[in-house]
């Protein structure tokens, strides 16, 4: 993008998407999957979970601008959690995960955690935004037949709220962006912070 204001340290298309439609102008720093350990700690919360890896991500990003020679802008990053009954859901590991996952959340409300962390040399600053989903009971032909698809497999808790898991739900109350992967709301106020604004 012509004048970027900001990198954004994703791998995810759909973070990508919304900051396009949101009319952020931006240069894409890709992160590897080696560079940031997203294994939960013991005992550790959720909102805690997800809020760390946010803030790790920003700080690998941060190096990497910072070691690579590149121009020195802030960077972007964020990480979505799911949660039901406590227990942190992420990416699921294979197909046979994710119908577990899936099973798990049929019938169910659960809520969806995304932490926003904006690096620069101030370092980390951060947002979480909070959602609640409620899925309706979904048959294991369903979920079988959305597995084969394959999208519920880089998608935390096995699903894509924009993708064909949109029939699943019943109802949301919180960020449907945020549900995607960043929210709009909570990301424009931390680049506001900087002055940074949609051209």
């Amino acid at each position: 993008m012509s004048n970027p204001r900001f990198y954004l340290a994703t791998r995810s298309p759909r973070r990508r998407e919304l900051l396009a439609q949101a009319g952020f102008a931006y240069a894409q720093l890709p992160l590897g999957a080696a560079d940031v350990d997203e294994t939960p700690r013991a005992g550790e919360a959720a909102v805690d979970y997800v809020l760390r890896v946010a803030c790790d991500k920003a700080a690998a990003g941060w190096r990497a601008v910072k070691t690579g020679g590149l121009t020195v802008l802030p960077v972007l990053t964020a990480d979505t959690t799911v949660v039901v009954d406590g227990a942190i859901l992420g990416k699921p590991e294979d197909a046979a995960h994710a119908r577990e996952l899936l099973q798990r959340l049929s019938g169910r409300v659960h809520q969806v955690y995304t932490a926003v962390a904006l690096a620069n040399a101030a370092g980390p600053a951060t947002r979480l935004s909070t959602s609640t989903v409620e899925f309706r009971g979904i048959a294991q032909t369903e979920i079988e037949h959305y597995v084969a698809t394959g999208e519920p497999l880089d998608k935390a808790g096995a699903y894509a709220v924009q993708g064909r898991a949109a029939i699943f739900i019943k109802s949301i109350s919180g960020s449907y962006s945020g549900i995607m992967g960043l929210p709009l709301f909570e990301t424009a106020e931390l680049l506001g912070t900087l002055g940074i604004t949609p051209d």
